[in-house]
């Protein structure tokens, strides 16, 4: 089921590349059948031919697993692809030790009006310079909060509103980042920088992140979080497909520069050939895809996208299944 998983999420991201819907399967249910066979035979001496008396006894096990699969359809399919993923949901995930710089590079659109866009129509030369000082400035920041978090100096903590007696709607909860002061010089300058940029109050050591987009007010972070289906598209977009594929008009070339291909959070490779080390392949219009076992930080980030797509997800009343038995 996790290799399904896999597949599914890079498969998916190769179909968009191509400007190719992605779809979902959900796996419902898991069953496995086990069959044991048995058998025995005798043979016996007569007088025509006069054998010893022999005998044996074959078995065979046999294991049927059968997988039901669902696919996400209706308002599931918005919820999981088309919602933004709200700031509390996501951000604990820096709590349990997951870079904060892969996460924020993968889910959030902006930060404080700094943006982490990457353009899917237009050449690069074609922005602005203060679209590429945003861009710039964010990629700054993330850096700049990987190295507190890696110092211990980050934290992110979660808080829920009193409901009141009289209100049925569940509690907000709200996400707040603070900072650990330290007598480091180095790591001090950098604090120092990540406040200024987060506008962290001079009367608190913490500030509120909220959804949105916009100038923030002193002690807010405003982050404009991705759907999946963005995350997804961003990284599809990063895909380098072969030359054959891209002259044949089946998708168009990214004009991502190779300074930016480096940088590439998730780098897939393509080939006509399977590939031998892989951590996850696809085949689509006669191509294997495949991210390299050998890349860990392609596959870390690759598994984060994953916990995301897990996050997005809700639960879907039972509809339309797929029933696969698989004999092995």
């Amino acid at each position: 089921m996790i290799e399904s998983n896999k597949q599914q999420t890079l498969l998916n991201l190769v179909r968009l590349r191509y400007a190719d819907a992605p779809g979902m399967l959900n796996t419902t249910q898991v069953i496995s059948g086990y069959q044991l066979q048995q058998s025995s035979f005798l043979g016996v001496a007569s007088d025509t031919f006069p054998i010893r008396p022999n005998g044996g006894i074959a078995g065979q096990f046999q294991e049927t697993p059968t997988f039901t699969f669902q696919p996400v359809t209706g308002d599931a399919y918005a919820y999981s692809f088309l919602r933004p993923l709200p700031p509390a949901t996501l951000l604990p995930l820096a709590m349990g030790g997951l870079p904060i710089d892969i996460l924020l590079r993968l889910s959030v659109q902006s930060v404080n009006m700094m943006s982490n866009n990457r353009p899917f129509s237009k050449n690069s030369d074609d922005l602005t310079a203060a679209a590429n000082t945003q861009t710039t400035e964010f990629l700054e920041l993330i850096h700049d909060l990987r190295v507190l978090q890696a110092a211990g100096l980050l934290s992110i903590q979660l808080e829920q509103d009193k409901a009141s007696a009289t209100d049925k709607t569940p509690p907000h909860s709200r996400v707040y980042l603070s900072l650990t002061a330290t007598d480091d010089v180095h790591l001090l300058a950098i604090e120092k920088k990540v406040k200024k940029l987060l506008h962290f109050s001079s009367r608190s050591s913490r500030v509120e992140i909220v959804y949105g987009v916009g100038e923030a007010q002193p002690g807010e972070v405003r982050l404009l979080t991705r759907s999946m289906l963005s995350i997804l598209g961003q990284v599809a977009y990063q895909i380098q497909i072969p030359d054959d594929e891209i002259s044949s008009g089946s998708t168009r070339r990214n004009n991502t520069s190779q300074n930016e291909e480096d940088q590439s959070l998730i780098k897939v490779y393509s080939s006509h050939k399977r590939p031998h080390h892989d951590f996850v392949s696809v085949h689509y219009d006669d191509y294997y895809y495949w991210i390299d076992k050998r890349d860990f930080d392609s596959k870390l980030a690759f598994t984060m996208m994953q916990m995301l797509s897990e996050l997005s997800k809700t639960t879907q009343n039972p509809g339309s299944v797929v029933t696969i038995p698989v004999n092995r």
